[in-house]
C-alpha cells in the first residue's frame, strides 16, 4: 500500500514511454550518426562490414532498374564504405571477394562443406538461384585448395630442377581443374537461366562500362566527382590468374588489360601472390629444357585441363546469357507475351556484356584461345 501511495506521488510524464512533447510517437530525428569504421579491428571484421555495406549499396543503386538508377550515394552509407574499402584495399563495390570468398557459413559447423550445408550470409534478390550461384562459385573456389598447395612445389622444383617433383605437382594441379569443372556444373542444377538473366545480373553489375550509369557514381561526402567501379566478374578470381602465371600463359593486349584491371578488385594479398608467381623461373621454358617425358606429359595435361575449363565456362555463359539475351529480344517484339516473362525483366545494357564490362563472348574465347598458346610446340601443330 505504501508502494503505491509512494508511485501515486509522482508526476506522471510521458517521456517514461519515449513519447515526445513536440512528435508524440514519431521517432525524431531517426537519421543514425555516421559510421564508424575505428572500432573494427581486425581483417575478418573489414570483411564482413565490406560485404555487408557491399550489399546494401548493390541494392540501393539498382533498385529500380537500369531506368532509374541513382546518381549518388549518401553520405551516411558512402563514407564509412570508403573507409572500410581504403582500410582493405578493395574498390567500394560488391567484389568476388565479397560475394563468393567472405559470404558463406556452415548450418552445421561439423557438417560437410556441400550445398546442403552451406548457407549465405547475405544475400540480393533471386532466392534460391541466387544462393546457388554463389555457393557453387564457393565450391569451385574449394576445389581448387590442392591446386594452390602445389603451387608452391612447382616453383620450388623449378628451382632445385627437380623434375620428378614438378611433374607430380602439376599431376595434382590437373586432378583440382577437374575437380573444378566438376564443381561448376553444379551451376545448371542450382540456378535457374531466367532468374539469373531477368533478375541476378543488374544486382551484381557496376557503375563502369555500363550505359546505365554512363558517369559513375557519387560517393557523398567522399568526392564531388562519379567514381567508375566494375561489377562482379569471374576474372576477379585469384585462381585462374594464379594458373596463368604459373604456366606462362600470355594474354593479347585488350584482353590481357582487362585482366590486369580485375586484379584491382581483388584483396592485396591475393594480388601479390600472383605478382610474385609471374616474377619466378619459367615454368614452361624449365619443362622445354627438360628431357622428361612424364614432365612434358604433366604439363600438356594441365595446360589442356586448364582450356577444358574455359571452354565449359564458355558453355555456362552461354546457357546463362547468350541463350536468355536472345530469348529477351524476341520477347521485346511480343510485348504482350513479355509482360509476365523474368528474362524480359533483364537490363538491356548487359545484353552482350558481362558485369564486369567485357564483351563477355569474344572475350572468353579470346582468353581461351590464348591458353591453348601456352601449349608446347609439338601440340600447338597437332
Amino acid at each position: 500500500m505504501a508502494a503505491a501511495e509512494s508511485d501515486s506521488k509522482c508526476p506522471f510524464s510521458l517521456d517514461s514511454y519515449r513519447v515526445s512533447e513536440e512528435f508524440g510517437f514519431i521517432l525524431p530525428d531517426p537519421l543514425m550518426p555516421l559510421l564508424s569504421s575505428q572500432f573494427l579491428q581486425n581483417h575478418r571484421e573489414l570483411r564482413l562490414a565490406h560485404l555487408t555495406l557491399s550489399v546494401m549499396t548493390m541494392g540501393y543503386v539498382w533498385q529500380e532498374g537500369e531506368n532509374d538508377t541513382v546518381e549518388m550515394l549518401p553520405h551516411n552509407l558512402a563514407v564509412p564504405y570508403w573507409e572500410v574499402s581504403q582500410r582493405l584495399g578493395l574498390p567500394p563495390i560488391l567484389t568476388h571477394a565479397d560475394a563468393v570468398l567472405a559470404n558463406w557459413r556452415k548450418k552445421d559447423p561439423e557438417g560437410p562443406f556441400d550445398m546442403e550445408n552451406l548457407e549465405l550470409l547475405l544475400s540480393l534478390p533471386g532466392g534460391d538461384s541466387m544462393r546457388g550461384f554463389f555457393m557453387v562459385t564457393l565450391l569451385v573456389e574449394l576445389a581448387a585448395v590442392p591446386a594452390l598447395r602445389n603451387i608452391p612445389i612447382v616453383i620450388n622444383g623449378v628451382r632445385r630442377r627437380d623434375t620428378e617433383a614438378v611433374a607430380r605437382a602439376l599431376e595434382d594441379i590437373s586432378q583440382s581443374i577437374l575437380d573444378m569443372i566438376d564443381a561448376l556444373k553444379l551451376m545448371q542444377v542450382y540456378v535457374e537461366p531466367s532468374v539469373f538473366y531477368g533478375i541476378m545480373r543488374i544486382y551484381l553489375s557496376g557503375w563502369k562500362d555500363n550505359s546505365c550509369m554512363p558517369k559513375g557514381l557519387v560517393y557523398e561526402g567522399v568526392q564531388a566527382e562519379p567514381m567508375e567501379y566494375s561489377g562482379g566478374s569471374a576474372a576477379q578470381s585469384s585462381l585462374l590468374h594464379c594458373f596463368d602465371e604459373l604456366l606462362g600463359v600470355k594474354h593479347e593486349a585488350q584482353s590481357g588489360a582487362f585482366l590486369t584491371r580485375m586484379r584491382n578488385y581483388m584483396p592485396p594479398a591475393h594480388k601479390q601472390l600472383i605478382r610474385d608467381i609471374s616474377l619466378q623461373p619459367s615454368l614452361k621454358s624449365f619443362v622445354l629444357q627438360q628431357a622428361s617425358e612424364q614432365l612434358n606429359q604433366a604439363y600438356q595435361y594441365c595446360v589442356t585441363k586448364l582450356v577444358a575449363l574455359r571452354n565449359y565456362h564458355l558453355n555456362v555463359v552461354s546457357r546463362f546469357i547468350t541463350v536468355p539475351a536472345a530469348r529477351a529480344r524476341q520477347l521485346r517484339n511480343q510485348s504482350r507475351e513479355a509482360e509476365g516473362d523474368i528474362i524480359s525483366r533483364a537490363p538491356t545494357a548487359l545484353e552482350e556484356r558481362g558485369t564486369g564490362g567485357s564483351g563477355i563472348m569474344t572475350f572468353l574465347k579470346t582468353v581461351r584461345n590464348q591458353t591453348k598458346d601456352a601449349l608446347l610446340p609439338e601440340t600447338s601443330k597437332n
